[in-house]
């Protein structure tokens, strides 16, 4: 799916026997970056591949001489179906717990890495959504980078860099993921998911080059569901203007109890405010092009300035949120900055 050069990389540590202690795996959700650090899971703990890694003293990971080419796991030895079937004792997954990770989930994880690993030759943390930490269980782990257990891997998934704490950064392998190209979802939504093409190219160019996102989108009651969620959202943001402050605060409120679903509603609506500027100058780059009929007539009554204007807006309230801020503070912010432009 677009992702040989992270794999390559991810192969070649493996192969040579370079893995450093811990590995960030960055980029937009729905690329593959959890996929990949299980299958690299796998790998690394495969009975089928003859690894030959030693730990020849408490802190640092070495390998013996390599004993084999090749680094795809077989996925039908004992190790290979614990870790598919999540029943692997030293394959361990921390994830946010509701929008955060918190410091008693990483003191747990702390407290499992002080005991040596159970039956993998290399045990495996993944943190997935690193990026939820709060301060607190940043620091936490920010100990364990300091002092890496033996024979451990933390790998850590993100979908920016600059949203961990510095400290973190830095002391991580850093891989980023680019998102798909449209031409491959397209293709996966024809093919293998049998969308009709006008359709596959609509949500692929919505889907923003993640997968899951294109599969989400699919996968919703009707099929068609989210164009009906996105119409809804697009004719909220074009009456902002005209609502009163009630109606305004009532209609944050509204999105921030859909938690689920409000980084794709944010998305909407920046697609949307992008489509506005865009059919100013290249009316054929739209990416809603069922709506170019309504966007050439909203675009018309507004400026450029005023739209980027309002993209910034979204920008900075996706980052916010990024960031842990509280969530409807943030979004009626946004609303409240939206209608006054």
């Amino acid at each position: 799916m677009g992702q040989q050069k992270p794999i390559k990389l991810l192969t070649t540590l493996l192969r040579n026997g370079t893995i450093p202690h811990a590995l960030l795996l960055s980029g937009i959700d729905g690329i593959g970056k959890q996929l990949t650090a299980m299958t690299f899971a796998m790998a690394c703990n495969c009975l089928d591949l003859e690894t030959g890694y030693l730990c020849e003293d408490e802190n640092s990971l070495h390998t013996a001489q390599n004993r084999y080419a090749g680094t795809n796991p077989c996925g039908s030895c004992k190790s290979c179906r614990k870790v598919q079937s999540g029943n692997h004792p030293d394959i361990i997954i921390v994830e946010p717990s509701g929008p955060y990770i918190k410091i008693g989930q990483i003191r747990a994880l702390c407290h499992t890495l002080a005991m040596k690993p159970l039956e993998a030759r290399l045990r495996v943390v993944l943190i997935s959504d690193s990026q939820a930490m709060n301060s607190a269980a940043g620091n936490a782990l920010l100990k364990v980078l300091e002092e890496p257990p033996d024979r451990t891997i933390l790998m850590l998934t993100a979908r920016h860099p600059s949203d961990l704490f510095p400290t973190i950064l830095s002391r991580c392998h850093h891989i980023r993921f680019n998102p798909i190209s449209r031409e491959s979802i397209v293709t996966i939504l024809i093919e293998k998911e049998g969308v009709h093409p006008d359709d596959a190219e609509i949500i692929s160019t919505m889907a923003n080059g993640s997968l899951s996102k294109a599969l989400s989108m699919i996968g919703l009651p009707k099929k068609t569901n989210w164009i009906h969620q996105r119409n809804w959202l697009i004719n909220e943001i074009d009456s902002l203007s005209l609502k009163p402050v009630g109606s305004l605060l009532a209609f944050a409120a509204r999105l921030s109890k859909n938690k689920a679903m409000l980084p794709e509603f944010l998305e909407m609506i920046q697609s949307y405010l992008r489509d506005l500027v865009v059919c100013k100058y290249c009316p054929e780059k739209i990416i809603n092009r069922d709506l170019q009929s309504k966007i050439q007539n909203r675009s018309q009554k507004m400026t450029t300035a005023s739209l980027l204007s309002q993209i910034s807006m979204v920008q900075s309230a996706q980052k916010d949120m990024r960031t842990n801020a509280n969530l409807r503070l943030t979004l009626e912010v946004l609303v409240m900055r939206l209608a006054a432009v």
